[in-house]
């Protein structure tokens, strides 16, 4: 009751309170903090119930692989997947799609699909989370391939489903299947897009430099279209130079979210590209009278187990991170310039990289 209404401390102290334990009290705090996007903490749960000497359930390794799949922690899942075969838990379709997520979202498309033809039982989610996988990783024929395998099985798609294809087709630039499924989710399945289906037929029509019929489509959405599907458009129109429409769209976007910097830099590439240096300039100087900052970007990596997150502008503090990433711009130099790099200080100080802001 306390995870589903957000109140995870309450939650936690109920849990600390408890004289005894079980299988499914632990498998609640996991899926719980899972829930609230707190997959860092979930996992080390995970850890602390094997240490109590419980033995996980499908459901709590199901939470586990999400915790995984969302933090890109491909070792661990690599370790629930290890332990599912070798305590020869069954893999439903329920396990076995969670593990195929985790794999596809770790960029593993072949364990991914290891896995999806072990599968006795492919569900309509199971076949959606290979085709939103394998788009997601680049490969818009793979994806469309398992949506077409999936009409052949006899599973109907649904919206979800069609959101991976579509997002296939906006990635692969296949412009005429994009139309043709946008037609037939409307049509033949009678599915009404979303918001999310328009954005990528107007992503994919304004990459392909098809900007006429992108707007068309937008002044035909049976709904308000978000700021995400005009700034689709608007980076359609830094690409293929579309000045006037870039600039239109980029001072409606700016009034729409004045404090979203995303706007700003795009409004301002469209004047760069038509070497407009001061529009450019006073967009960039607008900005920052507003005191618009960009929003950082966070990335994680997974070193031995651990998951270690990076902030965009954030000074490193831990020692061996920093000796870590030392080593790593060494690598670089190296293998760019063809000979080793013994003393290589990025930042210039005695202390190596410790203290550079990435």
């Amino acid at each position: 009751m306390y995870m589903k209404c957000g109140h995870s401390d309450d939650a936690r102290q109920v849990f600390d309170e408890m004289p005894t334990r079980n299988v499914v009290s632990w498998s609640c705090l996991v899926a719980g903090y899972v829930q609230l996007g707190r997959c860092k903490e979930a996992l080390l749960i995970f850890q602390d119930m094997l240490t109590d000497n419980l033995r996980p359930n499908s459901k709590t390794l199901t939470s586990v692989l999400t915790a995984c799949a969302q933090l890109g922690a491909l070792d661990q899942g690599k370790w629930v997947h290890a332990y599912i075969d070798r305590n020869l838990i069954e893999l439903n379709s329920i396990l076995g799609t969670a593990l195929i997520d985790m794999y596809v979202k770790c960029g593993c498309i072949n364990e991914a699909c290891f896995v999806f033809d072990k599968l006795p039982s492919k569900g309509l989610y199971t076949w959606t989370a290979m085709i939103n996988g394998l788009a997601m990783n680049g490969d818009a024929l793979g994806s469309l391939s398992f949506f077409s395998r999936m009409m052949c099985s006899g599973v109907q798609p649904n919206k979800v489903t069609f959101l991976g294809a579509l997002s296939a087709c906006s990635h692969g630039g296949l412009v005429e299947e994009g139309r043709k499924l946008f037609d037939e989710m409307r049509d033949k399945y009678h599915l009404d897009p979303d918001v999310d289906h328009y954005g990528c037929m107007v992503d994919l029509l304004g990459r392909a430099g098809y900007l006429e019929e992108a707007v068309k489509l937008i002044e035909e959405m049976p709904m308000e279209p978000s700021p995400s599907i005009w700034g689709a458009l608007l980076g359609a129109c830094v690409i293929h130079k579309n000045l006037e429409l870039g600039e239109y769209i980029g001072n409606q976007l700016v009034n729409l979210q004045p404090d979203h910097s995303g706007w700003y830099s795009l409004l301002a590439n469209v004047h760069l590209e038509h070497r407009k240096w001061d529009k450019a300039a006073s967009v960039r100087k607008s900005m920052k009278m507003k005191g618009i900052d960009k929003i950082p970007g966070v990335s994680w990596i997974e070193v031995n187990g651990l998951i270690r997150d990076f902030v965009t502008s954030e000074s490193l503090s831990d020692w061996e991170l920093c000796e870590m990433m030392d080593s790593v711009w060494r690598h670089i130099v190296s293998s760019i310039y063809d000979h080793k790099v013994d003393n290589f200080n990025i930042s210039g100080c005695g202390e190596g990289l410790k203290g550079v802001v990435l």
